[in-house]
């Protein structure tokens, strides 16, 4: 069955590659607001910390924020608030200051990102993945293009942060041309909220989770470090490289469905997993920026897929509460992002950057054995187109 990419898809979509343009220019942009605010490795991956922090207190709010409000509502209520926290970011130099703007700008993300997955899995019923990934598929040009704004930036007399300045007026040009529509009123469901406990193989599965998003972040946040340590370049080149990675994912969403649509939700997972191991072998052995930049497409590759097969299978798991499932999911994604690049950075520290690198493989393991542990036999309609 072919998806029709609707006004629904790509409102999605671009509120997608919105959020994500702010993560492709802040993540790889680490180690030049380390050099600009004069902080060591651990402040700075303090950034991560913060905004794992607010995805943590977003999935705590998801099930009632959807309930109250709205999928939909809920999405442009964390655009609002996304862009808030970016302009507080762009205009406030002190550490102290852009720690709690990133909090600000990391909670509007993940009401978004809550939002979007269960929008698009309920519209999408007969073929969820390749929606999932093809919207974020579109979200990672966002994703390169905020690297590249940032990148160039950096290698001028301008601030670096300007190029963040993008998403405020994209934002209000989406909601203009895709204002929610005042007859589809959302009712509450008379029930509440979705709540309740969750069985322990969406726990396991939700610890897999955390594996995932961990090692994305730790490779997003710090990789232009590990660029610029191991092969010599400078803060621009190093940071521009990270577009590979956009790169990657932008392919691997786009055309990653129809190449593994033989194959189980599982099998789908497992093989993105393998190619993002793959992959940082070859970065993290690597003194050549070429093949370097070659190495991180193949990560980006391997992590195009990670989220959203992973976050189907918390709903799989969820016994009919994907909200529930979603909210939980930020919990984990939060607790990954406030972790990761933080002990990264600890690492880092005392360790050098390239050695503390080695706690990616370790990620990406534990995120294969749970699903060999606790598969999920979900087999995924996929349309050939």
């Amino acid at each position: 069955m072919t998806l029709r990419r609707d006004r629904v898809f790509w409102m999605i979509a671009l509120q997608i590659g919105t959020v994500n343009f702010y993560l492709g220019g802040f993540g790889p942009a680490q180690p030049l607001l380390r050099t600009q605010q004069q902080t060591s490795l651990t402040i700075a991956g303090l950034h991560g910390t913060a905004m794992g922090i607010a995805a943590i207190l977003a999935g705590f709010a998801a099930p009632k924020l959807a309930h109250l409000f709205g999928r939909a509502r809920t999405a442009w209520l964390g655009m609002a608030l996304f862009c808030s926290g970016v302009l507080m970011f762009i205009f406030s130099p002190p550490v102290q200051l852009t720690l709690i703007a990133t909090l600000i700008a990391g909670f509007g993300v993940s009401m978004v990102i809550n939002s979007t997955v269960p929008q698009l899995s309920h519209h999408f019923p007969k073929n969820p993945t390749r929606a999932l990934s093809q919207a974020y598929g579109i979200g990672s040009a966002g994703y390169i293009f905020g690297t590249l704004s940032v990148g160039t930036l950096a290698g001028t007399t301008f601030s670096w942060r300007l190029g963040l300045l993008t998403v405020i007026p994209a934002t209000g040009f989406l909601y203009l041309f895709f204002k929610p529509n005042d007859s589809a009123e959302h009712i509450p469901d008379e029930e509440g909220p979705q709540r309740g406990s969750l069985n322990r193989k969406f726990w396991i599965a939700w610890f897999g989770f955390i594996a995932c998003i961990s090692s994305e972040f730790a490779t997003t946040f710090w990789a232009a470090a590990l660029v610029r340590d191991r092969v010599g370049t400078s803060a621009a080149i190093s940071t521009i490289s990270i577009v590979a990675v956009g790169g990657g994912m932008g392919i691997g969403r786009w055309f990653g469905p129809s190449a593994l649509k033989r194959y189980s939700l599982d099998h789908q997972l497992k093989a993105v997993i393998l190619a993002q191991f793959v992959g940082f072998t070859i970065l993290w052995s690597s003194h050549n920026l070429w093949i370097s930049i070659a190495s991180l497409l193949v990560v980006g590759l391997g992590l195009s897929m990670q989220f959203s097969l992973s976050s189907l299978r918390l709903i799989a798991f969820s016994d009919g509460r994907p909200d529930l499932a979603i909210g939980r999911s930020s919990l984990a994604a939060g607790t990954a992002i406030a972790c990761a690049p933080f002990i990264l950075g600890v690492l880092g520290d005392h360790l050098g950057i390239s050695r503390a690198y080695l706690m990616v493989p370790v990620l990406i393991l534990i995120a294969l054995a749970t699903i060999i542990i606790i598969p999920s036999h979900q087999r995924i309609v996929q349309d050939a187109k």
